[in-house]
């Protein structure tokens, strides 16, 4: 099987060598003379040689983050989050004009954007609002033809915190082997209860997994992220990939993030995160003008109001910045309230009860 989602790849990138980079010609040697670099360190350099372009894929960084999915190193590419993965997914498998990707409006919008730009055809097969946001496996397959190249599965979703059944998203690669790659994005995962998919995408298929240290990790500044897939897509992705995609503080920062002492860190505010969740959500349903709080696995609430422009004001009016999601058809009136330290939370719920105070 394995290679076979490649033959749904652009036949004309398949041969391309892509660039050679100085760095990925040699790594080793004390005097380094090939790259064109300057031979003096930054006067801001702190000590992280970054007169010196790093390695496109650090070995260290890339045996953590692999360890840290349980996955081969083959197996992964590491780049700018999860955004340059979709990006180079697209260009990938997608030609201008001929291709066409399926996604699940309201989900994540770089889906789109990414197929837009490179010419692609959107097929938008939408969650179904009336039954929680559920994922429309059979429509999914009934919209898929030749020229479907990738199919978009973001779990647990963003903007509706909901979570796609692992078996379902299995049943789907299974159904469409050798004809899409489905493309899961588990930028959320660990705030979530499924088990991570990545270890599935490693083996020979048509599944690839996003996972993201922007999120649950706190590096949303250092934008590091990876894509786990089939050994052939990865090497295909790799030649696609701009020279140098992984600055050094990042990879520092990364590298620090996937040790063991600092992911125990991170685990517990997962387990606090998990738990503010709960308590906010059943604060935020019992106060007037909240019609709905949606479910979620994410480590954000999507709340359905009466005044959703005014509740946004109020809370901006108070320094409480958060996201307008009601552009999307089925989410009218609705905002997306990220999960923030405890106290954090209780300013939310505060402002929105003097709100309903006010207006009672």
């Amino acid at each position: 099987m394995s290679g076979s989602i490649l033959s749904r790849a652009r036949p004309d990138l398949l041969a391309l060598a892509g660039y050679s980079s100085a760095r990925m010609e040699a790594t080793g040697g004390a005097l380094w003379l090939n790259a064109n670099e300057s031979p003096w360190p930054s006067p801001v350099d702190a000590g992280m040689d970054l007169n010196r372009y790093p390695d496109p894929q650090p070995a260290g960084l890339r045996g953590r983050f692999a360890e840290w999915l349980g996955v081969p190193a083959e197996n992964l590419l590491i780049g700018r989050g999860s955004d340059e993965a979709i990006d180079l997914l697209t260009r990938a498998f997608c030609r201008a004009g001929v291709d066409a990707v399926v996604t699940s409006p309201p989900t994540f919008g770089m889906y789109q954007v990414s197929a837009s730009i490179q010419g692609a055809r959107v097929v938008e097969m939408p969650l179904d609002a009336a039954n929680g946001y559920a994922w429309p496996l059979d429509g999914i397959q009934s919209a898929i033809d030749d020229s479907t190249k990738l199919v978009w599965v973001c779990t647990p979703n963003n903007p509706t915190g909901t979570a796609v059944p692992r078996n379902a998203i299995l049943d789907l690669a299974r159904r469409l082997d050798g004809r899409a790659l489905v493309v899961v994005d588990e930028a959320y995962a660990e705030f979530g209860d499924a088990e991570s998919l990545a270890p599935a995408a490693a083996r020979p298929g048509n599944l690839a997994v996003l996972r993201t240290l922007s999120k649950a990790h706190a590096l949303a500044g250092a934008r590091v992220g990876g894509v786990v897939a089939d050994a052939d897509v990865i090497a295909l992705l790799r030649r696609l990939m701009a020279p140098y995609p992984l600055p050094t503080p990042s990879v520092a920062a990364a590298e620090a993030a996937l040790a063991p002492a600092t992911l125990a860190v991170t685990a517990s505010r997962i387990a606090l995160v998990r738990a503010e969740r709960r308590r906010m959500a059943g604060a935020l349903a019992t106060i007037p003008g909240v019609r709905e709080v949606l479910p979620s696995q994410a480590n954000f609430l999507t709340v359905r109001l009466d005044d959703a422009p005014r509740t946004y004001a109020t809370l901006l009016a108070r320094g409480i910045v958060v996201r307008d999601v009601s552009r999307h058809a089925s989410l009218a009136g609705c905002l997306r309230i990220t999960i923030g330290t405890p106290d954090e939370n209780d300013r939310v719920l505060a402002a929105l009860a003097e709100q309903a105070r006010a207006a009672a």
